[in-house]
């Protein structure tokens, strides 16, 4: 299978997998967060056995340090203007804190520190991996840098419309935003982009929630 095939595949998958893990027809049928690690591994394959890889591992401990502090002020950053964000939507749509609370609701039933491992550790890594490092790098070779942000930021974003949940649609669309961008202006901020999506995930969802 070539590059093009293999990576129309896993978006494929991907929607699949978002399908069952979002949809009203499917959503509870299994544990979520188990899913969500399954769907993360499966994920992580594309991009494991994508060549070339979607960065070399650098053992300059300045850059390690800079990629993480870079990661770690992007995801606070973020983390403020979804508060923000999230103050604004109550006031203009009467569904906003309902459809917010139900996204919350998804943790029910499973450890916090369990979530917060697994969102670390897997499944926030895993998908900046998969939809930057390997999507939107490799759209770029085919359409060019900016119709590939685009073009994944649309794909990242309209998979979670299974939920049916306006607010999680658009968190996508913002933080898809904002990661593809930055990784459209330097890719090679890839590790800190990988970092921020994980620690993002876990502030806005467990740490400190909105």
């Amino acid at each position: 299978m070539d590059r093009q095939s293999s990576l129309w595949t896993g978006i494929a998958v991907a929607a699949l997998l978002w399908f069952y893990m979002f949809s009203p027809w499917t959503s509870g049928v299994s544990n979520f967060w188990l899913n969500m690690s399954i769907s993360a591994t499966i994920l992580c394959c594309f991009v494991i056995a994508d060549r070339p890889g979607p960065f070399r591992i650098n053992l300059n401990w300045k850059k390690i340090v800079g990629q993480f502090l870079s990661g770690c002020l992007i995801a606070f950053a973020l983390w403020g203007v979804f508060y923000i964000g999230d103050k604004l939507s109550q006031l203009m749509f009467g569904f906003a804190r309902t459809q917010v609370d139900n996204v919350y609701g998804m943790k029910e039933g499973t450890s916090p520190v369990l979530i917060a491992v697994l969102l670390l550790v897997l499944i926030g890594p895993a998908e900046e991996l998969f939809w930057r490092g390997y999507v939107q790098r490799t759209m770029s070779g085919t359409f060019g840098a900016d119709k590939a942000m685009l073009i994944t930021l649309a794909v990242y974003a309209l998979i979670h419309i299974w939920s049916f949940n306006f607010m999680l649609v658009m968190a996508a669309l913002v933080a898809g935003a904002v990661w593809g961008l930055l990784y459209r202006l330097k890719p090679s901020m890839l590790p800190a982009l990988v970092v921020s999506h994980a620690l993002w995930d876990a502030l806005v969802f467990i740490i400190i929630p909105i």
